[in-house]
C-alpha cells in the first residue's frame, strides 16, 4: 500500500509503502534483491519495521512538494524542470504564497469530479526561492493535497508573477472555490514529492 499517488511524470525523492509479512528476512539482503529487478527509475533505500497497524497513506502527518522551473534553456535538466523564460516577479509570488495560510478550503485548485469528502488542507509552508543555474523552486508542505493541487497553485502563482492577476484576484480565486477561475496546471515533470513525515519514522 503506497503513501499516495501522483500524476504521470511527477518525480518522488521520497516515497513510502507498507506491507504486512509473517516471514522473517534480512533487510539488507531483501533491499538488494528488490533493487536488482526494479526498473532503473525506482530504488529501494530501506525497509523499516513499524507497528502492526501502521498505514503509509493514512498515518502521514505532513507531505512536502517542490516545483522546479529553469529560466534559461538547459537540455541537461529539461526532463526534470519546467523551462519558462518569461520574467517573473518572485517577491509578489511569495506575497501571494503567504495568502494560502489564510485558508483551508482549496477546491479551486482541485481537479473537478474528484472523489473526496473534503477539500480542506492545512498548509504549513509555501515559498519561492532562487536556486542555482537560473532555477526557481517552489516549496509547499501540507497535511494532505488534492488531485492536481500543487500544479494548479503554481500555475496561478505564475499568473501573479506575470502581473496578469493581482494579490486581491488571487484571494478571490481561492474564495470562489472554482477551478475555472484558477490558473493553468503547470507540466508534471517539474514537480517533486520530496518528503513524507510520520510520528513513528525518523529517517
Amino acid at each position: 500500500m503506497g503513501a499516495g499517488r501522483t500524476d504521470t511524470g511527477v518525480h518522488a525523492r521520497e516515497m513510502y509503502a507498507h506491507f504486512d509479512s509473517d516471514t522473517s528476512f534480512d533487510i539488507p539482503t531483501l533491499v538488494h534483491k528488490l533493487n536488482s529487478f526494479l526498473p532503473k527509475d525506482i530504488v529501494i533505500y530501506d525497509i523499516i519495521p513499524v507497528h502492526d497497524d501502521a498505514h503509509s497513506r493514512f498515518d502521514a502527518l505532513k507531505r512536502t512538494y517542490e516545483y522546479h522551473i529553469h529560466q534559461f534553456k538547459n537540455p541537461f535538466i529539461d526532463e526534470l524542470s519546467w523551462y519558462f523564460h518569461q520574467p517573473l516577479d518572485i517577491d509578489l509570488m511569495n506575497q501571494a504564497s503567504q495568502l494560502l495560510f489564510n485558508y483551508t478550503d482549496f477546491e479551486c485548485f482541485s481537479k473537478v469530479n474528484t472523489d473526496v469528502n473534503t477539500f480542506d488542507c492545512t498548509i504549513f509552508e509555501a515559498y519561492w526561492k532562487r536556486g542555482k543555474n537560473d532555477q526557481l523552486v517552489f516549496t509547499i508542505s501540507a497535511n494532505r493535497f488534492l488531485r492536481n493541487m500543487v500544479r494548479s497553485i503554481v500555475g496561478t502563482l505564475i499568473n501573479v508573477g506575470l502581473h496578469k492577476i493581482t494579490l486581491d484576484d488571487f484571494t478571490k480565486i481561492i474564495e470562489s472555490k472554482s477551478r475555472e477561475k484558477a490558473g493553468f496546471s503547470v507540466p508534471a515533470h517539474g514537480l517533486y514529492l520530496t518528503k513524507i513525515e510520520y510520528d513513528y519514522i525518523n529517517p
